[in-house]
């Protein structure tokens, strides 16, 4: 692996259970949660009585040298150095797609060990320090967090949360979970857990274990966070999909400590299998982006299980208002999730579907989101504070529809049926019939390229309108409506022909919007012809439309559009799959590649940044990485027709 990550994961659970190195060595700075905020896990190596620091930070404390880093969907890999011994320092959590009840244990590994460089025997303790930021958002006092020792099949344990334990009483963008409980397990039976003397950390509760360790031997700690309540689902508490039926965290941990080696098996076979799927589709540079956005968007979602006993994938939108389940984010998301479990990107849906068929949502188009992680009441954002109501000005209707639909289109063909699209083939009818009446042309409205403000006659919101009728075209042929799925494909085609003439600059390129002659936008919604092989753009339309684009690019980018120099990540890779070359489609990843290999903003993948410098503009943490994996869904070739 050569791109240097500006942030490594190292426990990636869900939105609240999230500790990231964010410096150039894995001692250079304190651990971090996706936000920024301390969550603080300090390490130490003890030999022959002299200790030094190999995780976290701590001043006055002497540090190991880092030699090696490295990382892939699922792990991250870390050596360290002493003029003695050669540390090796693993995080893992086995996030696999197609193991839901493991994908939502909140259980993560870091695994240690070590060789002599000298060639003689060692004295070896590995210590470990944890403290209370992990389980509070708010300042740390004593008296506020609740702290015990359990010993959980052998292995000594560390349990501490907030006294004052209200499930599901905060929602928020930039903050961290006030409730549930924070354990750390070490697999030592002779290990012991005590609490730390305040003037060795900053913060006023710590505890610290250490654990001998022998020349080749493995020595496992297992990280774990009982949330105790998930998601509040319109007035219902939910549970997990790994404690739905009553299992305790401590059995989640003995079970996770058993399953190690298999877990860890399963963990390197699917991360060998994404980096070469990636490397095939797109290249060294393409698996590289993939492999670090594999994690951090997972852990953008939590898994829950609705009353009905059907899963919820609920997304978290980070570092921009905390909606949960916002469409215009899951929209971006799917190309990872349809490669590896379609059933998740329905679980993203359901949660849409019931608030609009409720009867609680009033409008004729789909919604932006059904609330504020993790409160699903209804939708919040453009939510009036003082009167209640929503603002028409802070809708998204062509963008939403459009989205919908086209993600409900990829699960029916991801599938090869129909079946979830048929529960709810009226709504989906009516959404249809708004891009219909709407899309041609849309009026002054935002797109989920909101940051950029309002636009009119939007030219990438006319090709969502488009596609999303060929979508419905797609869905009513496969439901056995033919009259219906003409009706959609003729109305597609008629659309996409008018686009092509309305948006034309002259030169080959395509405008921002249709009143705007000269100006460019990255088209990314035209990328589902390609996927779908529905033939509404010809091929040489889009060769000159990419080829006109890729002369705007900066440094670290093709910019999203005319108006600014900053780009979106994820429309950047749905754009260049659209290149018929692995040349040109390069073209288009290096410098995003380069982006995070030099950008001084040490963040989780930031998927808004800024094109001349890399800096992040906004955003991080986001689960729209998940569109980094269009080049491969479109080589796939699963959701051809």
């Amino acid at each position: 692996m050569k791109l240097r990550a500006p942030a490594l994961p190292l426990i990636t659970v869900d939105p609240y259970f999230s500790v990231w190195s964010c410096g150039d060595a894995l001692n250079f700075t304190p651990t971090v949660h996706w936000t920024g905020a301390k969550n603080e896990i300090f390490g130490t190596v003890t030999v022959d009585g002299v200790t030094e620091s190999f995780l976290g930070y701590r001043n006055k404390i002497k540090k190991m040298t880092e030699t090696y880093r490295d990382f892939d969907a699922l792990n991250t890999r870390v050596t360290m150095e002493n003029e003695k011994i050669r540390l090796f320092v693993r995080f893992m959590t086995p996030l696999l797609p197609d193991n839901l009840t493991l994908l939502s244990r909140p259980v993560s590994y870091m695994i240690v060990s070590y060789e002599s460089r000298d060639k003689e025997k060692h004295d070896v303790r590995i210590n470990l320090t944890v403290n209370a930021t992990l389980c509070k958002n708010h300042a740390l006092d004593d008296d506020g967090v609740d702290v015990t020792c359990p010993e959980i099949e052998g292995l000594p344990t560390i349990r501490m949360g907030n006294k004052n334990q209200r499930p599901l009483s905060e929602s928020g963008d930039n903050i961290r979970i006030n409730w549930g409980y924070f354990l750390c397990a070490v697999k030592d039976p002779a290990a012991v857990w005590e609490k730390e003397p305040e003037e060795l950390w900053r913060a006023p509760l710590a505890y610290r274990t250490s654990s001998a360790v022998k020349e080749g031997e493995d020595r496992l700690f297992l990280f774990a966070y009982d949330d105790v309540f998930s998601i509040d689902y319109f007035g219902t508490p939910l549970k997990s999909l790994w404690n739905r039926d009553g299992k305790t965290i401590e059995e989640a941990i003995a079970e996770a400590a058993k399953d190690y080696p298999v877990c860890k098996e399963a963990a390197d076979t699917f991360s060998d299998a994404m980096t070469a799927k990636a490397y095939l589709s797109g290249g060294e540079k393409y698996a590289d982006l993939c492999s670090l956005a594999y994690r951090q968007v997972i852990a953008a979602h939590k898994l829950a299980v609705a009353p009905d006993g059907k899963i919820l994938w609920i997304s978290k939108e980070c570092f921009s208002n905390g909606c949960a389940a916002t469409v215009d984010v899951s929209y971006p998301s799917i190309p990872m999730f349809l490669l590896y479990n379609p059933e998740l990107v329905k679980g993203m849906l359901r949660p849409i579907y019931h608030y609009v068929e409720s009867g609680s949502w009033n409008f004729d188009f789909a919604p932006h989101d059904v609330g504020q992680f993790p409160i699903l009441h209804g939708q919040v954002y453009g939510l009036n504070r003082e009167t209640g109501k929503l603002q028409d000005r802070f809708q998204m209707p062509v963008e939403e529809c459009g989205n919908m639909i086209i993600m409900e289109t990829n699960i029916a063909l991801a599938e090869r049926n129909a079946d979830f699209a048929k529960e709810h083939y009226d709504t989906l009818k009516a959404w249809a019939e708004y891009l219909i009446r709407f899309g041609d042309d849309p009026e002054d409205q935002l797109c989920t390229d909101d940051f950029a403000g309002h636009l009119a006659h939007n030219c990438n919101l006319t090709l969502k309108a488009i596609l999303g009728i060929a979508g419905m075209g797609i869905l009513a042929d496969m439901l056995g409506d033919h009259t219906a799925a003409e009706h959609y494909r003729a109305l597609a085609k008629e659309k996409a022909e008018g686009f092509m003439t309305r948006a034309a600059n002259g030169d080959g390129s395509t405008r921002l919007a249709f009143d705007r002659p000269g100006t460019y936008s990255m088209k990314y919604n035209m990328v589902w012809d390609k996927v779908w092989g529905t033939g509404l753009f010809p091929a040489d339309f889009v060769r000159e439309e990419l080829e006109t684009l890729i002369s705007h690019t900066n440094r670290y980018g093709l910019p999203l559009d005319n108006r600014a120099d900053y780009t979106k990540s994820d429309w950047l890779v749905w754009t260049a799959t659209m290149a018929d070359s692995r040349t040109l489609f390069g073209k288009f990843i290096s410098p995003l590649w380069r982006a995070y290999n030099e950008s001084a903003s040490r963040v989780p993948m930031t998927d808004w940044f800024d094109t001349l410098s890399g800096l992040e503009v906004s955003f991080q943490h986001r689960s729209v990485q998940g569109g980094l994996f269009m080049k491969m869904l479109a080589d796939d070739g699963k959701l051809h027709l």
